[in-house]
């Protein structure tokens, strides 16, 4: 008897719950596995998994509208996904927009008619520094050109019915991650479990280390308070959805330095009483994963991961990858365990925080990828050699993502409290007219402040640097800022949702020269409430780059000639 699809749909998800469980933190796992073997996930295969888990249809599709990742419908064999992110545009991404439309004939948004191609635009992909750059399926292809992108379509075209394409093309950055290189790997785990759990907790609140995912918020004090709440499980996350625009460090992390995250996330483990770690790990960084599944692998074989780890009586610990489905929101430390749990990636409210009640109700400690891997260094050599870098309030060394208007991007480890102009020089960015800190929704600062210092009490801690030169449109940058939020926006606030698309209209009547003073005076009141009213930090700084154009560059926002006019 012949199977119809609904059958062999069923029978696929039968195997996935028998190997991934029933419980809601399986669903997206499900959704995506249906995906990789079927293309979509239909309609019948939600309302299918709804029964398993005895939840409701509407949620499971609730879910998968959520994510960009996750597709409700069939697309092409090979989808190709352009970055358009602000260093990508900079860099040519239109150019090869154009040729990827050509040599497929069709828009973006459109699959081709033989179903072997789907073109679509995505927000940043980790690789500005060898922007432009697009993913097919899986594979990461950087420094594009016109002719590049046309032998790759072709290349798709020839492996069609065998493979997938193997050529990604993505090399090396400049990283001058000294205290990374100069890691002795485990030697900070090793120390640990010499230590009390309150030893190694105290230690790390001496070196004034900070949160380096956005929030800034001191690590020790985390820790204390999560090994202080009362729970039966206890969970360490590393946070790898390095989702801000022009932010790939945390990918460099991974790729050079993934034993000192896993160290880290073991480090915490033993201070806080955890058994069970979870990586939440970008989708877009999918071509890691093998990678770090090898090395949690050799790390169990050395008893670094499992029972006793390094002889050490009772206290067990393992790690496991969890794959995010494409959502920025889910950066934010709430929504991110939301995501985990199966539901959509949406903030939660806060308290109780994570580190009382957070995956699976119980505490948590959440920290990013960069973090993780600066406290083996501390735990290693000690946190007066941290301490003694930075300054008073901002302690050691910060790892930056630089790309843009610069002839040498890349990651750079500097120590905190040097000027936006020292970086200029390290990076050889002449002329600069304008510099974004901390992503985009961090700080746009102009030439006239770049002697303003990276620092805690000053601009920030957010690791992603944009330079702009003296003849980039700052309007051009605004609204690629403001479609982006817009794009991203979770939906949750009224303000964010409905106020980021009116902020975007007014950038767009300001490059058509149609925007006068006291309407540009109502879309910065606008922002304000903005601000003020949204409920994560999406909401809160999406509107910072409309404040700073009308601060620091109104003359040349208001100067436009009206489109049309004689």
């Amino acid at each position: 008897m012949l199977l119809t699809q609904q059958d062999r749909e069923k029978a696929l998800i039968l195997k996935l719950a028998r190997r991934l469980g029933r419980n809601r933190t399986a669903l997206i796992p499900i959704l995506q596995a249906v995906q990789e073997e079927l293309g979509f996930v239909s309609e019948f295969a939600m309302q299918y998994t709804a029964d398993l888990m005895g939840i409701s249809a509407s949620e499971v599709l609730g879910v998968a509208t959520f994510f960009h990742f996750i597709n409700k419908k069939p697309k092409g064999k090979f989808i190709i996904r352009l970055s358009r992110d602000m260093s990508s545009m900079m860099k040519g991404a239109k150019a090869v927009a154009h040729q990827l439309e050509n040599d497929l004939g069709i828009r973006f948004g459109h699959t081709t008619p033989d179903g072997m191609f789907t073109l679509e635009w995505t927000s940043c992909i980790g690789m500005n520094y060898q922007a432009p750059a697009m993913m097919v399926n899986n594979e990461v292809f950087s420094n594009l050109t016109p002719p590049k992108v046309h032998r790759i379509i072709e290349d798709c075209r020839q492996e069609f019915n065998t493979r997938r394409p193997t050529v990604g093309n993505v090399g090396e950055t400049y990283a001058n991650t000294l205290n990374y290189t100069n890691h002795e790997v485990n030697s900070g785990l090793t120390r640990a479990v010499t230590m009390s759990p309150a030893e190694v907790i105290a230690e790390l609140t001496l070196s004034g280390l900070r949160g380096r995912g956005g929030a800034g918020f001191p690590t020790g004090i985390k820790w204390k308070l999560a090994a202080a709440a009362k729970g039966e499980t206890k969970y360490v996350i590393c946070n790898a959805d390095e989702g801000e625009p022009g932010t790939f460090k945390d990918r460099i992390i991974l790729g050079k330095y993934a034993n000192m995250v896993f160290e880290g996330m073991t480090v915490a483990a033993y201070a806080i009483g955890a058994r069970a770690g979870v990586v939440y790990l970008r989708w877009e960084y999918t071509h890691l994963r093998p990678h770090l599944e090898a090395v949690l692998e050799s790390r169990r074989k050395a008893n670094l991961l499992g029972d006793d780890i390094l002889g050490k009586e009772g206290f067990s610990f393992d790690i496991h990858i969890h794959m995010g489905a494409g959502a920025y929101v889910c950066g934010e430390e709430t929504a991110l365990i939301e995501s985990l749990e199966g539901r959509r990636g949406e903030p939660r409210n806060r308290p109780p925080y994570p580190a009382e009640r957070g995956f699976l109700n119980q505490p948590t400690v959440v920290n990013n990828v960069e973090t993780l891997a600066t406290l083996s260094c501390i735990l290693s050599r000690g946190a007066k050699w941290f301490a003694s870098m930075g300054t008073e309030r901002s302690k050691g060394f910060k790892l930056f993502s630089v790309s843009g208007d610069c002839s040498r991007p890349g990651v750079y480890e500097l120590p905190w409290g040097i000027t936006v102009d020292q970086l200029l020089e390290t990076v050889d960015a002449k002329g600069a007219k304008a510099v974004q800190i901390g992503g985009y929704t961090g700080h746009l600062v102009p030439a006239r402040q770049f002697d303003r210092r990276l620092a805690y009490e000053d601009l920030g801690i957010g690791g992603s640097i944009i330079v702009y030169g003296p003849d980039r449109d700052m309007l051009e940058v605004a609204e690629n800022y403001l479609e982006f939020f817009v794009e991203e926006s979770c939906g949750q606030c009224t303000t964010c949702r409905v106020g980021n698309q009116k902020l975007l209209e007014g950038i767009r009547l300001l490059q058509r020269g149609k925007c006068s003073n006291r309407y540009l005076d109502d879309l910065i009141s606008l922002s304000e409430t903005v601000k003020l009213a949204s409920k994560c930090g999406l909401g809160q700084a999406s509107p910072n780059v409309m404040i700073a154009l009308n601060a620091h560059f109104k003359d040349e926002i208001l100067a436009r000639p009206v489109q049309g006019a004689l």
